[in-house]
């Protein structure tokens, strides 16, 4: 499987930022730990486009599965304040690189993968 240039990529925020990361969009609900606003280089910071804080409380105690936790937060997602955000996101991508960041530890089991598959061309 080829790797798909124009999809956005999803990358943890604490890494160094690089050259052809485009618009880095901070995914996570809450300014991660330790790490100032200038060093994370974030460019967006949509909020509405976050899991609900009971959805993350849910997934994060442990209490369903990550398809369980998917599919809720797609049902967040047509929300009116989110899908105009998602849309926003979309718009980015097509204009260049675009770079979802999470502080997650597992970012491939997080929300920001849920919504880099959302945004594939």
């Amino acid at each position: 499987m080829t790797k798909d240039s124009s999809a956005p990529r999803v990358r943890r925020v604490y890494d160094p930022v690089l050259p052809d990361d485009g618009a880095r969009v901070l995914v996570d609900r809450l300014w991660p730990r330790g790490l100032s606003k200038a060093d994370a280089h974030v460019d967006e910071w949509p909020k509405s486009l976050t899991p609900s804080t009971e959805l993350r409380r849910w997934f994060h105690a442990g209490e369903g599965t990550y398809e369980q936790f998917r599919r809720r937060y797609e049902a967040e997602l047509t929300l009116p304040e989110a899908a105009e955000a998602l849309d926003r996101l979309r718009e980015l991508s097509r204009t260049g690189p675009l770079t979802l960041l999470t502080a997650s530890k597992e970012p491939d089991r997080s929300h920001a993968s849920v919504l880099r598959e959302l945004l594939r061309p």
